[in-house]
């Protein structure tokens, strides 16, 4: 599987309804800023093509620094696409493990592809002059949370374009003060990246964006197809955007059942390795039996988790867990001791 989340092959594969599978495999949050079901929008005119009404819900979510803007696109995988095309780089360098759409994109582009390993000591590797450079702010899939601030002047020393992917910040504390937003119009040719889905707990509602200097973003727009978000998409985020108690509230909840899991798979006794996260999902590496044989034990319970040997860098004895409900980890920790 290439992604998580597809509950569908899945349910099809093992004999049951998607509907009736636990999903590990996704990132998404388990609770809704809104319900969607007391949603009210008019679905025959046309939306509005400039998005104003959503970019201002975005600037109230996610104040810009002066010099910069923003685009929303139908989703973060396709904010990556435009901009990568746009940006057309020779050399592309990849610190990885990383989200695979970002590999599978710059080979599509027929760009050079450096990997730079963050398992390793990856702050001492020489950058390429003038490369592109892509990392994941807390990555994926360890859930690691950096201090960019070396990496960024060693990045602008050598002249790099930067990408900068925030995707699970939001569930962080200290999201305020780890998002390199501000640094937009102060470090030339800086991009960040952002999906709303996981955090607002809709995968269905495809909207993410990308902010940089107000002059890129003008570029950016120009190669965008019109009405590219559905009135519905933007009618739900909006409103979801609005909700600013779900923030502090999807925080302390997430610390409290990532610490949750984090115990469910130390005392599990599969693992020899659980890695730290601030993100919500946590890597572990299996002692003595691989991640489809884990997988083979848990389809009893119709449990789907994301095996991770298709990140750079690992095998099939690395599986992630997304932090989930109380009653789904606790379900969890009983199928664990039956392995």
């Amino acid at each position: 599987m290439n992604h998580g989340g597809n509950i569908y092959s899945f349910a099809e594969r093992i004999g049951c309804l998607p509907e009736q599978v636990l999903d590990f495999s996704a990132n998404i949050n388990p609770v809704q800023a809104i319900d969607w079901r007391t949603l009210q929008f008019d679905p025959s005119p046309y939306s509005d093509p400039d998005y104003s009404a959503l970019k201002e819900a975005l600037r109230h979510r996610y104040p810009l620094p002066d010099p910069a803007d923003l685009e929303p696109f139908n989703g973060a995988s396709a904010a990556i696409f435009a901009l990568l095309c746009r940006l057309n780089p020779e050399e592309v360098i990849l610190y990885t493990p990383i989200y695979v759409e970002y590999a599978r994109i710059a080979r599509h582009l027929g760009c050079r592809i450096h990997c730079i390993d963050r398992f390793g000591r990856f702050e001492q590797t020489e950058i390429p002059p003038y490369s592109t450079v892509i990392f994941v702010n807390p990555a994926t899939p360890d859930g690691t949370l950096y201090d960019l601030h070396d990496l960024l002047a060693q990045w602008q020393a050598a002249r790099c374009t930067i990408i900068i992917d925030e995707s699970f910040l939001d569930f962080c504390p200290s999201t305020d003060t780890a998002s390199i937003v501000d640094k937009i119009g102060q470090i030339p040719r800086l991009y960040l990246i952002k999906s709303l889905s996981k955090f607002y707990g809709s995968a269905g509602i495809r909207i993410g964006f990308i902010a940089t200097e107000r002059a890129a973003i003008t570029v950016l727009k120009q190669l965008e197809p019109a009405w590219k978000l559905s009135s519905f998409d933007i009618a739900y985020m909006q409103q979801a955007l609005y909700n600013d108690a779900f923030v502090g509230n999807t925080r302390r909840q997430t610390t409290e059942l990532r610490e949750s899991l984090m115990r469910t798979l130390q005392h599990s006794n599969l693992f020899d390795r659980v890695y730290p996260s601030q993100a919500n999902f946590i890597l572990a590496r299996l002692a003595k039996i691989d991640g489809r044989a884990l997988q083979r034990h848990l389809e009893k319970a119709r449990m789907l988790i994301r095996v991770c040997d298709n990140f750079e860098g690992l095998d099939k004895r690395y599986v992630r867990f997304a932090v989930k409900d109380a009653e789904s980890i606790a379900r969890l920790a009983e199928c664990l001791q039956h392995v």
